[in-house]
């Protein structure tokens, strides 16, 4: 049991704290008297570009997608917009038809599919109209920094990256007064602290190697790499850029490429999104089988266990047992040796945090540090939730939508 505790200790501390620790040291050592931007000579000619945007009931944000997309700073003849639309009811598809017929578009297009079958679906039907060598994938509710379009480009300039993803950036909630905003505010905050530690990895991962995935806010590849996903994917956007690796290609991080996304309207929200995104992990280790043999894929297969399929799948299991064996532990063994009864005393403590986080949180109140043990519980909880999810969506490649602010 002892054995046990110790293993499932350090695999806790691995995912979190240890796996960022180690991979900034292989990268110290790998860098060491080198500028870690060497492999991009930027010699490569502007390449035409096409973003595709999938969509689903837009009405609200369509118009400034577009705003943003025509204030980017590319050359206008080379720069394309496809929106690929999955069944919309709403008033999208006009709104869009209507912005394109006003400013005189030429190099905007929309593919309105009637039937909604899910992102993965609409994403497929959607890039078989794309004819540019770079695609560029990005979600209509999140807005692109002038300079990203330019600064992915510079990417592709190494010929073994096959794909570029770029940064989120979650936005800041309004300050009102009342309590589910305060809520909602909280959770950003957090979730910042968490997307700064996540894109500090990403960087590190890229530098070493490779990125492991791509967010779906932003990110490209060249078109003949684009694969049709199976249905019934939820992640989409990472099950495409990972299936990059697989081909002998590399996924680069870009954080001179970013995107603004608004907040959850509601922790309810925020939890659907997390609940489904969990699941898609899960459901993606599967999907990602041969990425597992670390003796064919070597330093790419370290990086996926490391800093995702660790996350998904044992991590949240080790964690849900580490209190109760420590228990047992003492129970037979009594209070010696003392460093049991310490390691329980502070898994206590930090549960105790956790709670009274969560129930500041329904208050409306705030405090740094129980508020991030609560919500890193959350995100372990939404793992559980994503296993009950996948079997319960099985084989259905459609999204619910979490509302933003």
């Amino acid at each position: 049991m002892r054995i046990i505790f110790w293993i499932l200790v350090f695999i806790v501390f691995y995912t979190y704290i240890g796996y960022g620790i180690l991979v900034w040291l292989l990268v110290k050592i790998k860098e060491h008297g080198k500028s870690h931007d060497s492999l991009s000579s930027h010699s490569m000619d502007i390449p035409e570009v096409t973003i595709l945007i999938a969509a689903y009931n837009e009405e609200a944000v369509a118009a400034d997608k577009m705003d943003n997309c025509m204030a980017l700073d590319y050359p206008a003849d080379k720069l394309n917009v496809l929106w690929a639309t999955d069944g919309c009811t709403d008033n999208t598809v006009p709104l869009l038809t209507k912005y394109i017929n006003d400013h005189k578009l030429q190099n905007v297009k929309i593919q309105a599919f009637d039937e909604r079958k899910g992102k993965g679906a609409t994403l497929r039907r959607g890039i078989e109209h794309v004819k540019t060598p770079i695609v560029v994938f990005t979600d209509a509710n999140t807005m692109i920094n002038k300079k990203a379009i330019r600064e992915i480009v510079k990417k592709f300039d190494n010929p073994k990256v096959g794909c570029v993803s770029g940064e989120k950036r979650v936005g800041n909630a309004e300050k009102e007064n009342s309590i589910e905003h305060n809520r909602v505010k909280d959770a950003v905050e957090t979730e910042g602290i968490y997307w700064k530690y996540e894109s500090f990895l990403k960087d590190l991962d890229s530098r070493l190697c490779s990125a492991m995935g791509a967010d779906g806010g932003l990110f490209a590849l060249r078109r003949e790499l684009f694969e049709t996903l199976p249905e019934g994917v939820l992640l989409d956007d990472f099950i495409i850029s990972m299936r990059i690796l697989l081909k002998g290609y590399l996924i680069a991080y870009c954080p001179e490429a970013y995107v603004h996304e608004g907040t959850s309207a509601s922790i309810a929200e925020e939890s659907k999104r997390k609940v489904r995104i969990a699941a898609g992990g899960i459901q993606s280790v599967g999907m990602l089988k041969p990425l597992l043999n670390i003796f064919k894929y070597g330093i790419l297969s370290f990086e996926y266990i490391s800093h995702r399929v660790l996350r998904w799948t044992i991590t949240p299991f080790a964690l849900l047992l580490l209190l109760p064996l420590n228990i047992i532990i003492i129970a037979v063994n009594g209070w010696n040796p003392l460093i049991y009864p310490i390691v329980f005393v502070l898994q206590l403590l930090f549960y105790d945090l956790a709670l009274y986080g969560a129930i500041l949180s329904r208050q409306g109140k705030k405090s740094k540090i129980p508020y991030v043990c609560y919500y890193f519980m959350f995100m372990n909880i939404c793992v559980f939730k994503g296993i009950a999810y996948l079997r319960r969506k099985s084989g259905e490649g459609t999204w619910e939508k979490a509302k933003r602010a």
